[in-house]
């Protein structure tokens, strides 16, 4: 196979293939293997027809035809691998000469992944916040504590603000009961505003046994359209909390004393904000390069990411909404073509371990056992994304190495406390 590179744009290539009969012989054989394995022909079971009969009775264009289907994403797929091309997008097929038995040539004009001029790093200089722990923050953690070991008691009041509810919900329109739109004996505490809008409203001022009918817009129906909701309140109730004392200490953590709860909130707040650190100087880190790269995109690309959101939904016709996918097409590619830029100029590998780590992650965050969650991402077939996921991520923390970061007091902030577990684990030992 002979074949030739040809840069039409820093996002589209064409691809000259020419091959002779002779490197499709293994192509040939599964064309008629495929063939065989279709056509029913007196005295031969399916899939034992010589390939001479096949020759006879299906005709020799249908073979040429198949084999050539078979061929060309191979030799295409070898030709990107030889000339190093990352290839994304369904290509443009071109045949441009078929000979049988001598040669077969064709073209493909395909989008590939630009090739980035990054910035340099040095002297870059990143400010993020410092870490500093108020006393204010350390009473907010210690109220949501106490807040969690509170009792409800009921009281026979009017409905208030921060009381707690039981209650009854039913949803109609016009009149008629809607699916699903009812429920029984519900806790909510008024005010959060946290269930249908109106609700709280509808509830503040009510007494235990009385009910009240509002106008609310629920989630699923049509846009604009009300429903009258009524609501009856089955009790009051009053939230009491414990005081704040050694006691509660003990009872609501490993410690024995209010003060030294309060010393391990501040610690816990001030990790959280170290890792806060990492968060923002790898956000402004990200900033600073898509500032100063110019990341080209495929448009034939980017028209088919945005369609294949689109028509699934049936709206391929709402322009509005096409601006916001577009918008949101357009900067994911950036930010990836960055950072796999970064991956490959920093030869960023992902082990097995970093993988591994990044699964039970996700899958923490999705509330799933790892085991299960690598199963679903493996049967989605997106075992690929993932890696893709990990090296860009590591990849970043990597260049963020070779900047120096401080915080807005000029205090120098560890590097080395930001990089991710698996990175720390996965770097090479010095010496």
């Amino acid at each position: 196979m002979k074949s030739a590179l040809e840069t039409l744009s820093p996002t589209r290539v064409k691809l000259s293939i020419e091959a002779p009969f002779g490197d499709l012989t293994d192509h040939f054989a599964k064309a008629y293997k495929e063939i065989a394995g279709k056509v029913t022909i007196p005295g031969f079971r399916k899939g034992k027809v010589p390939s001479h009969l096949i020759d006879q009775r299906v005709g020799r264009a249908a073979v040429l035809d198949e084999a050539i289907n078979i061929a060309i994403p191979a030799l295409y797929m070898e030709a990107a691998r030889e000339h190093e091309v990352r290839v994304i997008g369904r290509p443009d097929v071109d045949i441009t000469e078929l000979v049988d038995n001598e040669k077969l040539a064709f073209t493909i004009e395909v989008d590939v992944r630009p090739k980035l001029d990054l910035p340099s790093l040095e002297g870059i200089k990143l400010t993020v916040d410092p870490v500093e722990v108020s006393e204010k923050d350390i009473d907010e953690q210690v109220e949501a504590l106490r807040i969690r070991f509170g009792t409800l008691s009921t009281v026979e009041k009017t409905v208030e603000n921060g009381d707690f509810v039981s209650m009854d919900l039913i949803a109609r329109i016009d009149g008629k009961e809607v699916d699903g739109g009812s429920a029984n004996n519900l806790s909510y505490e008024v005010g959060t505003d946290r269930m249908i809008p109106g609700l709280d409203a509808a509830l503040v001022g009510l007494n235990a046994t009385e009910s009240k009918i509002f106008k609310s817009e629920l989630y699923g129906t049509e846009v604009g359209e009300l429903a009258d909701v009524e609501v009856k309140v089955n009790a009051v109730k009053h939230r009491e909390l414990p005081p704040l004392d050694d006691s509660f200490a003990e009872l609501a953590s490993e410690f024995d004393t209010l003060s030294q709860l309060r010393d391990d909130v501040k610690s816990r707040l001030e990790r959280l904000k170290s890792l806060e650190q990492g968060t923002q100087a790898r956000d402004k880190l990200l900033e600073y390069l898509l500032e100063n790269t110019k990341v080209p995109l495929p448009e034939k690309f980017v028209e088919a990411e945005v369609n294949a959101h689109l028509e699934p939904e049936g709206r391929l016709e709402d322009a509005a909404h096409r601006v916001e996918v577009e918008a949101d097409v357009r900067k994911s590619l950036t930010n990836n073509f960055l950072l796999d830029s970064i991956v490959d100029a920093e030869k960023v590998d992902v082990s097995e371990a970093e993988l591994t780590e990044f699964i039970i992650r996700s899958a923490m965050r999705y509330g799933m056992p790892p085991e299960q969650f690598a199963q679903e991402v493996a049967q989605a077939g997106q075992i690929s994304s993932l890696v893709a996921d990990v090296a860009r991520t590591k990849a970043l923390a990597v260049i963020l190495e070779q900047c120096k970061v401080v915080d807005s007091k000029g205090k120098a902030v560890d590097l080395e406390a930001l990089r991710p577990p698996a990175a720390i684990e996965s770097a090479p030992a010095e010496g």
